[in-house]
């Protein structure tokens, strides 16, 4: 089995060493509010991302988003607390800072036909990360582990499309709010905490820090 570092050491450098962009999209969420459809109580999200491109098949980025994120009980059984009301509706706000690994299924960029490079490509997504959520006039943090994947596509020799779907999971209960936090009194361990959200995401980003074409080595 080939390690990860060692096909990121032996793949062609990207021309650029970053990217910077932004994007925006749709959000859902899964809970104790919400347990059918990530379509169901949809929200907006905005962020910015950041880049460093080793090679034309692995990126590291990092980044920071902030999203609403809503929920009801008022069409689900079996949810609510013992003295708590009769349907529970929530809003949340969310700010979600992360770092990720991103891997390429095609040498990605724009160059002679030698180097196999290609305009565009899919491309897997994991990281970690942090959510701070405020809802209730609460506010809690927790950790968090996102997975997706997306498409990329050159616009320009530095200008890039891209389009992604990501699910985080947080190791927390307390995204939608404080009331439905131990719902009926039950204790949970710590991962199976019941929160997730997913982003819908399209973005622009544009690549700076040209390589040394003349050098003989990766810098």
């Amino acid at each position: 089995m080939i390690a990860a570092g060692s096909v990121m050491g032996r793949a062609q450098s990207a021309p650029y060493k970053f990217d910077v962009g932004a994007g925006i999209g749709m959000t859902g969420y899964l809970g104790d509010a919400n347990r059918s459809s990530l379509l169901k109580h949809p929200g907006f999200e905005g962020e910015l991302t950041f880049r460093y491109l080793p090679n034309v098949r692995w990126a590291i980025r990092g980044v920071l988003s902030g999203m609403s994120l809503s929920g009801s009980t008022a069409d689900m059984d079996n949810v609510l607390p013992s003295n708590g009301p009769e349907v529970y509706d929530f809003t949340s706000t969310v700010y979600d800072l992360g770092g990720r690994l991103e891997f390429n299924f095609f040498s990605y960029g724009i160059g002679e036909t030698y180097k196999r490079l290609r305009r565009w490509t899919p491309y897997l997504t994991l990281g970690i990360g942090v959510s701070l959520s405020s809802s209730g006039g609460k506010t809690s943090v927790a950790p968090n582990l996102p997975m997706g994947a997306g498409v990329k596509f050159k616009i320009k020799e530095r200008l890039n499309f891209t389009a992604e779907f990501t699910m985080t999971k947080v190791f927390g209960d307390k995204v939608d709010g404080p009331v439905l936090n131990d719902l009926n009194t039950i204790k949970t361990a710590f991962y199976k905490d019941t929160d997730w959200y997913s982003r819908l995401t399209i973005g622009i980003t544009y690549e700076f820090g040209q390589r040394c074409e003349a050098c003989h080595y990766v810098d």
